[in-house]
């Protein structure tokens, strides 16, 4: 978190939620404001109430610093060249076309994996990604529409990955 309502160089080790397992992420956000503010609602979720909360955080100033800078420095480029589209792809790249091709149905051809995934250029898995992922937005849509329940739309096991496990 950065703010002026947080002590300078605080570090937090341990998240403090409503069980021992509770953990600091996205949904944290919603779960602070409810505490902060003292709603009385209900949390939006079974995940926000489950998640850690920043109150401890934010909760030892009552004013913000003054020793924040007031502008931000330049933002350096990613890169300095033009993005090559005609290279190969990387592993994390393959590994987001594997993902796009699960979304597409591919991932049940055999020679998915191997053959297509491999010859593959950066501009063409940029462009069946985004395809497979339009069509699948779409899809998701139009079953919802028809009655399908939402949390039944996609199930992704990370063993369709790639990635070999170092465990």
């Amino acid at each position: 978190m950065v703010s002026p309502w947080i002590q300078k160089g605080t570090v937090v080790s341990e998240a403090k939620g409503a069980t021992e397992s509770s953990e600091f992420e996205h949904s944290s956000i919603p779960a602070t404001i409810k505490k902060l503010f003292n709603l009385s609602s209900n949390y939006l979720t079974h995940r926000d109430a489950w998640a850690a909360t920043f109150e401890d955080v934010v909760a030892h100033l009552t004013s913000p610093r003054t020793d924040c800078p007031m502008t931000l420095p330049a933002i350096a480029p990613m890169r300095a060249t033009e993005p090559k589209e005609d290279a190969a792809l990387s592993e994390f790249q393959s590994e987001v076309v594997q993902l796009a091709a699960v979304l597409n149905g591919d991932h049940f051809l055999s020679s998915f994996p191997d053959e297509v995934g491999k010859k593959m250029t950066v501009k063409q898995a940029h462009e069946y990604v985004k395809g497979a992922t339009s069509r699948f937005i779409r899809a998701s849509k139009e079953a919802m529409k028809l009655g399908a329940d939402k949390s039944a739309i996609v199930d992704m096991r990370s063993s369709l990955t790639t990635r070999p496990c170092n465990l």
